[in-house]
């Protein structure tokens, strides 16, 4: 079952009603401001941290789902209908949602009345804007009321939601003309306030929570909406808010359009104020006046849409399935660059109140969008080195407003400092700037501890050397990639996290996982020392390399299958001695990737074991069989229900994996077909079983185990993204950089025959048309000369290069 459909032309997903499975969220904003907003306009907004700097309220877990966020009323002869469906709930005569790249636009109508609401986030403004056309479609004229409102969170979301003794007595705002100002605090410590105006007269307000809703009304239902006397409150503690009347007559066929502005402003602190107590409302003015007009709010819909236009375009394919063309070309990079402003911090599903950006995340989604903005990918780079300790290992995340990094998420995962060679190197393959690797990074952000970012890769590599156990195996830590495989935590208490408790370092609990990246990064370095100025140091790490391969070969091969790990006491996980878990997918997947077992055949067994025992119809589950009891000395992956997240669901995020290792051993077919399970535009058919959103990944899917199979969770923050277009782009499409140039090495299905991609790479752009004969034979043209290899090198000066491969 379908709830709306794919219209690649705009660029958009259109959802046909509001009654959804779930939410279906999308993101507004691009460098500093940003929204969440879903198809019936809930969601919220924030500066920079989702956490530290929340600008408006959202009830996780609220009944019925989903209330607040933009809250916009129609009152016309009695009857009170939202342009969005909620907060009101009024059956609507017409819907629809458009949920386009940075913009979600809505049209509705009730009784003779259309509203058109597009929403989004101007770029490089902070704010959000609401710009609502009223038309009258009846034949008598309409006297409306209109009403706008949001409720104030008060900047730090956790303390909003706790500190109650406080915060009900702080709240602060101010009024003037069309515009409500929320400035809680800001006579102490802050210097930065938010405000929400519209850009006409408005014949009531209310800042006030309880005087707009009534003693015992809801957001559905407001008492001073329902009574007709707006209370033209002035919140003092409690709950501020801010909500704006306007009267709207409207001739037969008239329009009239409407500006709501929710916006935030910072000023030096010999700025702050206008007068003694009376904030300064200059930029909020400004950026209001620059909004004033619909005409300007077009023209920024304009430039938003060259935005996305401009970064879409460096990977374009045109090939026979629309529907992988819809996911290279839109969706997946569109999510890709999402990740990167997210990581994992702020959905539907992840609050933004525990978790910062990522180390290892930000790392692996740096890989889906460091074509798109290199210098951010640069910038993100840097910032991610700066909270790693001198040791090699690092902080597990940072809060992007500061930067610096934080144990609320655990530290000690013993992957983390790999994950910094792989993005360093995949941005220099990219780009060709070598130089960053001699950029100052202070270690732990203390700037007396500063070295160049090569330093920092040499500790990232020597950490693993250091650590490893009684195989030679790479010691696990807290856990590695999979969180919840925490072999060394041994929990028994029901209220603590299995990520922060206690932790000991048995010196036994190894990772076949690490071991298989050290591998494939030990190599990557190595090649960075070899071009850029330490042979010595490539030979050393290249012998460790090789050293590494050989003990994942005797230690960790099982027979049909790669080990996962050893236990903290020398047990084996993920073997078919198992009686539980006995495969796990994130060995097969990586060894292959790494080049691990290929020549002996090793590889395709564990390939073909994954077929066997972890395929479903909707991805490749994480373990099989399912953990049916608690296991202490293995940790949170036992302790989900069957089926669920880590204890063998399909958790997306690794499956691209294994599309990349069959894509090693050159299976074309068993690529694409891991690939397309997962890839949201194939799974739209199947909206009522999976429920997230058809148009983004998300990172878990139940499985067979699960008592709702198919279901997804957790959708559009996930490494899934970034994996999943590392996959498709570079190995299905076989496209990839190099430090020289391009690698053109397609392993097609033999569904396609053909494709046409255009690549934008270091200024110049690529034109490539593959043709799949599946002769067995290898042919590149360059510009209709044969090339000796897939292998096309990058020359300064040159503005494009047209490629022709037959496969």
């Amino acid at each position: 079952m379908k709830y709306g459909f794919f219209d690649d032309s705009a660029m958009e997903y259109v959802i046909q009603t509001p009654q959804t499975p779930l939410p279906w969220i999308n993101y507004l904003g691009n460098s500093a401001f940003f929204s969440l907003i879903s198809n019936t306009a809930g969601g919220y907004s924030f500066y920079r941290d989702a956490k530290l700097r929340r600008i408006t309220r959202y009830r996780y877990n609220n009944v019925p789902t989903d209330q607040g966020g933009r809250c916009y009323y129609i009152k016309d002869a009695g009857v009170l209908w939202s342009p969005a469906f909620l907060p009101c709930k009024t059956p609507l005569d017409h819907y629809r949602c458009r949920h386009g790249l940075g913009y979600t636009a809505f049209e509705s109508e009730k009784n003779g009345v259309r509203a058109d609401m597009t929403c989004f986030v101007p770029l490089n403004h902070l704010c959000e804007i609401n710009s609502l056309t009223l038309t009258n479609t009846s034949q008598s004229e309409k006297k409306l009321e209109l009403f706008g409102a949001v409720e104030w969170c008060l900047w730090n979301a956790t303390d909003d939601a706790q500190n109650f003794q406080r915060n009900l007595n702080t709240g602060e705002v101010e009024v003037a003309g069309s515009v409500i100002y929320h400035k809680t605090e800001y006579r102490e410590r802050r210097n930065h306030y938010t405000f929400f105006g519209v850009n006409a007269p408005t014949s009531g307000f209310d800042t006030d929570r309880e005087t707009f809703l009534g003693r015992f009304g809801s957001w559905d239902q407001p008492g001073a909406i329902l009574s007709g006397k707006m209370g033209n409150s002035i919140a003092n503690g409690w709950a501020p808010i801010a909500c704006h009347k306007l009267e709207v007559a409207l001739a037969p066929g008239e329009s009239k359009n409407f500006v709501f502005l929710l916006g935030y402003a910072e000023l030096d602190g010999a700025e702050k104020w206008e007068s003694p107590s009376v904030i300064n409302k200059l930029p909020a003015r400004c950026m209001m006046e620059q909004f004033s007009t619909q005409e300007a709010v077009e023209q920024s819909l304009v430039e938003l849409a060259l935005h996305w236009k401009g970064l879409l375009a460096n990977y374009q394919v045109s090939s026979s399935d629309e529907k992988l063309d819809r996911m290279v070309n839109i969706w997946n990079q569109y999510q890709c660059m999402v990740t990167y402003n997210m990581s994992r911090s702020a959905s539907y599903f992840e609050s933004g109140l525990g978790r910062g950006m990522g180390f290892r995340d930000s790392c692996q989604d740096i890989l889906g969008f460091v074509h798109m903005v290199p210098q951010n990918a640069r910038q993100r780079i840097l910032d991610i080195a700066a909270i790693q300790f001198e040791d090699g290992s690092a902080y597990h995340q940072y809060q992007p407003l500061t930067k610096r990094g934080n144990t609320e998420a655990g530290y000690g995962f013993n992957d983390d400092p790999l994950w910094l060679v792989a993005c360093t190197a995949a941005y220099i393959r990219e780009t060709g700037d070598h130089a960053i690797l001699e950029e100052m990074v202070p270690f732990d952000n203390q700037a007396e501890k500063s070295k160049p970012l090569f330093e920092h890769l040499r500790r990232s590599i020597r950490y693993i050397l250091s650590h490893t156990g009684p195989h030679g195996l790479p010691l696990i830590g807290r856990a590695d990639w999979n969180d919840c495989l925490n072999l060394n935590c041994f929990s028994e208490q029901p209220d603590e996290s299995f990520q922060t408790c206690s932790n000991f370092e048995s010196g036994k609990a190894e990772s076949i996982f690490i071991a298989a990246m050290f591998v494939k990064y030990g190599c990557e370095y190595a090649e960075l020392c070899s071009r850029f100025g330490d042979e010595a140091e490539a030979a050393e790490i290249l012998g460790h390399v090789q050293e590494m391969e050989q003990i994942v070969l005797n230690h960790g091969w099982d027979g049909q299958w790669f080990l996962r790990a050893y236990d903290a006491f020398g047990n084996k996980v993920g073997s078919h001695e198992c009686e539980e878990g006995k495969i796990f997918i994130e060995p097969q997947g990586f060894c292959a990737m790494a080049g691990i077992g290929i020549k002996e055949g090793h590889a395709e067994k564990a390939l073909s074991s994954v077929q066997t025992h972890l395929l479903n119809d909707y991805g490749i589950e994480l373990l099989a069989p399912c953990f049916t009891q608690y296991h202490k000395e293995l940790g949170e992956i036992t302790s989900y229900p069957p089926g669920y997240k880590e204890n063998g669901s399909v958790f997306c995020h690794s499956n691209p994996w294994v599309t990349i290792a069959f894509a090693a051993v050159s299976d074309g077919d068993s690529a694409y077909d891991t690939y397309r399970r997962i890839a949201p535009a194939f799974t739209e058919e199947h909206s009522e079983i999976r429920r997230t959103e058809p148009y983004v990944y998300a990172q878990t899917i139940a499985g067979r185990s699960a008592a709702r199979y198919g279901e997804a969770k957790n959708s559009w923050l996930t490494g899934t993204a970034a994996w999943g277009f590392v996959s498709v782009s570079q190995y299905i499409l076989g496209i990839r950089p190099g430090f020289d140039g391009l690698i053109v090495e397609p392993c097609l299905p033999s569904r396609i025959t053909h494709f046409t991609v255009t690549r934008q790479f270091r200024g110049a752009i690529y034109r490539i048309t593959v043709h799949n004969n599946r002769s067995g034979q290898y042919r590149l043209l360059l510009d209709g000369s044969p090339l000796t290899t897939s292998y096309i090198p990058f020359t300064e000066g040159r503005a494009e290069y047209n490629v022709e491969v037959f496969l």
